[in-house]
């Protein structure tokens, strides 16, 4: 079951969850990649679904997944590579990472049972926020999958409060407000933003945005239940030798994170 395997991939705290889009630099090479990532210790893994607007993405993602895109990448041929990777025996859970409007044109209903189909345990949609995201949610609902929704630092309590009734599998929160990328340090304010969302959910609770190093990986995961790592991945998987060197780097940062306890209370 799709949310049983979120919450055990998240009782290995703190879970570690790379993304990497589907497709880059090709199609072959990216179903190595996460082939790679995987033994290299990802708990979870956000698959890009590339998109040509992906406004919340930065510079690396946005060149990646254009390349997909001009590789022939479409929702259809992704889920296709899902199937694949659960064909290859990828067990860890896929969280799909793609816009709303090419979700729509390829039709909600059908997006969502096709993904259970291939094997995706959920969906992380930054464009859609939670008050357009019933249709979404209910759908996931009736196929066991998560709807991931977001809370950034300037969410205020009602906004926190909101999203959490509504969290499934567990919280995204955005480290800092922006686009992606990778940041030579954590924002200030990360460890009491994370407490004020504590504050109100037991839900996990997954930091992404920013994380580039295995250090600043592991001082996230002192703080959170999960850590999220992208354009840092994509980036070293454009320098060659895309699958061992995507899987050395999700390696060095496993490794940081098993020396990584959160408090007892957390």
């Amino acid at each position: 079951m799709p949310l049983a395997e979120i919450e055990r991939a998240f009782a290995r705290r703190p879970a570690l969850m790379p993304y990497f889009p589907l497709g880059y630099p090709d199609l072959d090479t990216s179903l190595a990649v996460i082939e790679s990532i995987t033994r290299g210790g990802a708990d979870l893994i956000e698959i890009g679904l590339s998109f040509s607007d992906p406004l919340a993405d930065g510079p690396v993602i946005q060149r990646a997944t254009q390349i997909a895109l001009q590789n022939g990448m479409t929702i259809a041929r992704s889920l296709d590579m899902v199937a694949e990777l659960r064909r290859r025996a990828v067990r860890v859970p896929f969280l799909l990472m793609g816009y709303f409007n090419p979700m729509l044109a390829y039709g909600l209903s059908s997006l969502v049972a096709d993904a259970a189909r291939a094997g995706a345990d959920g969906f992380i949609v930054p464009d859609l926020p939670i008050e357009e995201s019933d249709e979404l949610d209910a759908l996931c609902g009736e196929h066991n999958l998560a709807l991931i929704h977001f809370l950034a630092p300037t969410s205020t309590p009602e906004r926190i409060e909101r999203v959490a009734r509504r969290a499934r599998g567990f919280l995204y929160l955005v480290s800092l407000t922006g686009i992606t990328g990778a940041r030579g340090q954590l924002p200030d304010g990360l460890t009491q933003f994370v407490d004020r969302v504590r504050s109100r959910t037991s839900c996990p609770l997954a930091v992404g945005f920013g994380i580039s190093t295995p250090e600043q990986a592991a001082a996230v995961g002192r703080i959170a239940d999960g850590v999220i790592v992208g354009s840092a991945l994509v980036a070293k998987a454009s320098d060659g030798n895309a699958p061992e060197a995507a899987g050395a780097f999700v390696r060095a940062l496993h490794e940081q994170l098993r020396k990584t306890t959160l408090p007892p209370d957390k």
